[in-house]
């Protein structure tokens, strides 16, 4: 008994364009045809589509799949099982964590813009515009202890000479720039003397220290404008003389 392409793809539980494009992969061999040009298929060829549609529901791709023995009965070769047990463990927590996430905003415990991580700070924490924005960034490049140490920074209550610099206007002038630099020299050296994963937020930063710095520099210098950035300069420079100094 024969099988037309409509037929077999039903017994397999799969679609045509499915069918096909076995065919055009050359992952199913092409079976014989009528005298009237149909196709038909055989029980070699509906065994064989049953085992291609196992190993992709199992999360092999189709390239993985035309390399393996295709005889019934054999089984992937282990060091494929286990590069799939991998990847498969990979995307469950990738889910696990996705799911928290959802949950958290099911919850109303924050909103879809900041990471997981931060969400205990927005409720907590109001942020102005631009700090917000450079949260989301830090999420992107941060490591879990990176992230850790910030987040436990924003729990804290922000000290006058902190908001002077969210609220510092763009055409500041120098002796304003310069006094405010000054005086927060005191205040970020108690806040990294509190919070000694900030001494080194890139420590496990998933793609280094410089493309974490490039990316913290990039969103500086477009969220804030001109004289915030400038007292950010200032300041840095002012803190590194410290440092040399101890």
């Amino acid at each position: 008994m024969a099988w037309s392409t409509r037929e077999m793809a039903e017994l397999a539980g799969v679609s045509l364009r499915a069918v096909r494009h076995y065919h055009d992969v050359a992952l199913l061999d092409e079976p014989e045809r009528r005298s009237n040009g149909y196709k038909q298929y055989g029980v070699s060829h509906l065994v064989r589509l049953l085992r291609i549609k196992r190993l992709t529901a199992l999360g092999f791709s189709l390239s993985r799949i035309a390399d393996m023995d295709d005889q019934p009965g054999s089984d992937p070769d282990p060091r494929d099982l286990r590069a799939l047990d991998a990847e498969l463990a990979a995307t469950i927590e990738r889910l696990q964590h996705a799911r928290a996430e959802v949950g958290t905003l099911l919850r109303g415990r924050a909103t879809s813009d900041l990471p997981l991580r931060f969400a205990s700070v927005d409720e907590t924490a109001d942020l102005p515009a631009p700090d917000r924005s450079f949260v989301t960034v830090l999420g992107t490049v941060l490591g879990p202890s990176g992230m850790d140490a910030y987040a436990d920074l924003l729990q804290q209550e922000p000290q006058p000479v902190a908001r002077e610099l969210d609220e510092l206007l763009a055409d500041a002038d120098e002796q304003t720039r310069q006094s405010l630099a000054e005086r927060l020299v005191p205040y970020v050296l108690s806040i990294r003397a509190a919070h000694s994963g900030l001494n080194d937020l890139a420590s496990d930063a998933p793609r280094g220290r410089q493309h974490t710095a490039r990316t913290i520099g990039k969103a500086i210098s477009d969220l804030y404008n001109p004289a915030q950035v400038d007292v950010m300069k200032r300041l840095d420079r002012l803190l590194s003389d410290v440092t040399a100094r101890q």
